[in-house]
Formats: C-alpha cells, sequence, structure tokens
C-alpha cells in the first residue's frame, strides 16, 4: 500500500507531472494499487486529471475509476470521447456501473446508458427498480451459474470460458433451468474433485440466501456472521438473480457506520466528503438539529426561572448545574450508545427492553453512589475546607450527592429506553444519541436538583 506520507515519493510524481514525463509517471502508476492511484488523482489539478488517467492501462483504469470521488467520476465522463467511454464501462462490473449511475446528474446517465451494450443497460435497470436500502440495489448479476448434471470437467471448462466477465469465481451456483438455486460448490471443491465427478454429487446444498428486498445493512451483517466472501440474492420464488460480494457489504457498513456517527451528533447525513461539502451545504445539515436542540434546551430556562427564588437564596446552587447536567449527559450517551451498538449488531431487541432496563438500573446505582460517594468528599475537603467557602454546608452536599445519584439513573434508564422505544417505532436509533437524550436528561436533573433542595433546605 502506498504511504501517502512519503513526501519525497509524492514530490517525485509532481516533478514528473510538471516535466511531463508521461512514461516514466506511467511505470510507477501501473506498480500502485487502485485506491492509492485515486488518492493522487484526487490531489491533481482538474485540468490534470483526464490527462493522467489515460496513461493508465484499460483494465486498471476502470478499477481506478471505481475508486474515485463521485466529482472526479463525472469531470472524466465528461472529458471522454464515446469509445473511452465504452471501454470503461466494458470494464466495469454491473453493480460499480449502477453505483456511478446512482450518483451522476441526469444528462452523464443518460449518456452512460447510450453507450452501455443492451445487456449491461438491461441489467442496470434491472438493479435500479429494487428499493435504495436493499440487498436488490448493491447485487451484481455477473456471478458464475453451473447445472447439477455437469461433470467437474465441463463446469471447469465453463468457468475458463465466462469467468473472466464475473465478479467471483470462487464460489460458483448450481440453479436449474428456470434458475432456482439448487446449491453452491466452492473452486477449491472443484480442483479437489475428479474430472468424472457430477456437480450435484459434491455441491452443498444447504445454502444461506437473501432475498432481493431484504435489508442491506442485514445483509453485510450476514458476512459479519458466517464469513462468507459473497452471498446469492434470490427472489420470492428462490430464484437466482444475484450475488452480494464483501466489498459491497464494506461498503455498507462504512456508509451506515458514518450515517449513525453523523446522527449521533446531530448531523443531517450527507454523501460528499467533508472538504467536498460547500459551506451552505454544510449548513443546512446541521442547523434544522441546531434549532430543535436550542428549542427544547429552552425547557431547561423555564425550570430554572420557576426556581429562580431559590437560587437567589442559595447562590451557591448555581454553581453546581454545570456539573450535574453534565453528569447526567454523559452517563445517559453511555447506556444510548451501547444499546444503539447492539441494536446495529442484532444483538438485542425491542423484546429485551425489560432485561436492559434492569441491568441499567443497577449499572445506574452503583455508578451513581460512587459518584455522590467521591462528589461528597470533594465537596467537603476541597470546596469546603481547602478553598474556604463556607457556603458549601453538609445539607447542601447532600443536596448535590443525592442529586448525583437520581440524575444517573434516569440518565441511564432514559438512555437505554429511547433507542429500543425509536427501534419499535420505525425510527433510526442513532436519533436518540447524545444531543436529544442530554437535552431531556438536562430538564430531569434540574427538577431532581430544586426538589431536593426543595426537601432539604425548606425552600
Amino acid at each position: 500500500m502506498l504511504d501517502m506520507d512519503n513526501e519525497a515519493f509524492m514530490e517525485q510524481l509532481e516533478e514528473l507531472v510538471e516535466r511531463k514525463r508521461w512514461p516514466e509517471l506511467r511505470d510507477i502508476l501501473v506498480q500502485l494499487e487502485p485506491a492509492d492511484i485515486a488518492q493522487i488523482m484526487d490531489d491533481l489539478p482538474e485540468d490534470r486529471l483526464p490527462l493522467l488517467y489515460r496513461l493508465l492501462p484499460k483494465e486498471l483504469a476502470a478499477e481506478v475509476f471505481v475508486e474515485m470521488e463521485g466529482s472526479q467520476q463525472e469531470l472524466l465522463i465528461k472529458s471522454f470521447s464515446d469509445t473511452e467511454l465504452k471501454e470503461v464501462l466494458d470494464e466495469l462490473y454491473v453493480d460499480d456501473t449502477v453505483d456511478i449511475v446512482e450518483e451522476m446528474p441526469a444528462n452523464v446517465v443518460k449518456r452512460i446508458l447510450q453507450h452501455a451494450d443492451p445487456e449491461t443497460r438491461k441489467s442496470i435497470n434491472e438493479i435500479l427498480k429494487y428499493p435504495e436500502d436493499s440487498a436488490g440495489s448493491i447485487m451484481t448479476t455477473e456471478f458464475v451459474d453451473l447445472k447439477k448434471d455437469m461433470t467437474v470437467e465441463a463446469a471447469i471448462k465453463r468457468i475458463r470460458r465466462t469467468g473472466m466477465d464475473k465478479e467471483t469465481i470462487n464460489i460458483c451456483y448450481v440453479t436449474d433451468p428456470n434458475r432456482k438455486l439448487l446449491g453452491i460448490v466452492s473452486i477449491r471443491t472443484l480442483l479437489l474433485s475428479d474430472e468424472e465427478d457430477i456437480i450435484e454429487d459434491i455441491m452443498d446444498p444447504n445454502v444461506v440466501s437473501v432475498n432481493t428486498l431484504e435489508d442491506k445493512e442485514d445483509v453485510a451483517q450476514d458476512f459479519n456472521r458466517y464469513g462468507f466472501i459473497a452471498l446469492p440474492v434470490v427472489d420470492t420464488e428462490n430464484r437466482l438473480v444475484g450475488i452480494v460480494t464483501f466489498d459491497d457489504a464494506m461498503g455498507v457498513m462504512e456508509e451506515e457506520a458514518t450515517e449513525d456517527i453523523e446522527k449521533m451528533a446531530a448531523i443531517l447525513p450527507t454523501d460528499k466528503p467533508y472538504l467536498r461539502s460547500g459551506v451552505l451545504e454544510t449548513v443546512k445539515s446541521r442547523i434544522p438539529w441546531l434549532l430543535l436542540l436550542m428549542l427544547s434546551a429552552t425547557l431547561s430556562g423555564i425550570v430554572i426561572n420557576r426556581f429562580e427564588d431559590s437560587l437567589a437564596a442559595y447562590s451557591v446552587l448555581i454553581g453546581f448545574i454545570p456539573m450535574l447536567t453534565g453528569t447526567g449527559g454523559n452517563s445517559g450517551s453511555q447506556s444510548s450508545v451501547a444499546v444503539i451498538r447492539g441494536l446495529s449488531l442484532n444483538e438485542i431487541d425491542f423484546s429485551d427492553l425489560p432485561a436492559v432496563v434492569w441491568k441499567e438500573s443497577r449499572v445506574a446505582v452503583v455508578c451513581g453512589v460512587i459518584l455522590a460517594c467521591a462528589n461528597f468528599v470533594k465537596l467537603l475537603v476541597v470546596d469546603r475546607w481547602l478553598m474556604g467557602n463556607e457556603e458549601v454546608t453538609f445539607v447542601i452536599a447532600m443536596v448535590i450527592c443525592l442529586t448525583l445519584v437520581c440524575t444517573v439513573f434516569c440518565a441511564k434508564v432514559v438512555g437505554c429506553t429511547l433507542p429500543l422505544l425509536a427501534e419499535k417505532l420505525g425510527l433510526d436509533p442513532a436519533v436518540m444519541a447524545s444531543p436529544f437524550i442530554t437535552t431531556i436528561v438536562d430538564v430531569l436533573s434540574l427538577l431532581i436538583y430544586f426538589t431536593f433542595a426543595t426537601l432539604l433546605l425548606g425552600l
């Protein structure tokens, strides 16, 4: 893998570009991985990109094209001649072509479809019919299919004849004349079997498959669960229509993880890289949640205003509000993140709500007591004795510490409950992460704080 931090190497490439030493530059590029070449081209001025891309051999150029960002792909497509565009499309796998088509503007899509061969165009249109988040939308129709009555010798000949254009030949799929999936056989099994052996006798009939309409995130989890390199995709009649490969599953997992992180940070999901997103576009993705959370945070202000007289009488209480709300928000975030992770990995579901609440309640009590004890010592030793703050009395310390215990308890229960409720209602659990839960817990912690202050201080 290329070390993009190697300044000497990058300076050498830039020098070759400036001096137009194209043969030497080509010799260096062909030794690199497609992803590394795409990264190099990402740093090039736009006017140099088509020129450098044309240095690459046809097959390598197609692999690099897949690794590029959408904006670079669009720029290249516009600079391609009709012949060049057709050459690139002929080298791409169908699922990669579909990914490109989904990201391009209408005029570019029209040109791509015009220069794709009829069979590829038909496959693209079939895949585009499936819902965006389904297995059908990420599958490829390029796989090796065998018949059960074939001999191993005939099967290997078929693989040699058709396998060049398939995305993977490591796993072959056995189908009947109606394309119904009967079993699978690995290339390893074929190579270790006798040439006269019949496919039906050596195939594995116990096939794990997914439906075309199954959620693509669940499909990605299947790869993690079973350790497969490819999964067959079947329709409602168990007819084989495509396969999902490991690289597609990795892409889905990265996409879903990015989306969850953005939602957990109160940002609307976006497909563009950070530096390629404009200022206004970034503002649009952030401002809706900021407005919502700002308005919801006014509830905290209402609570504080309600107890304004109490705060005036015991002004020392004001200084501990940030610590209490911050601890509550952190406690709630811990629980919500743990539950969201469990939901995404299918480790828990809504039926586990009682068990989850029971566990988090016990954790909350232990954490709350430990935090309260540590804070009690800190209040009396550091604040009162060392810093000489006479307003921090034993009763004040009790109010703060009791609030801590109850706040941590409420925060952890809220933090573990809301994501499960969101899942039950068909919402994304990631929405119920840090910002949203913190806002709720802030209000609860203030209500608890002033309730104990009223009871113990006689406000």
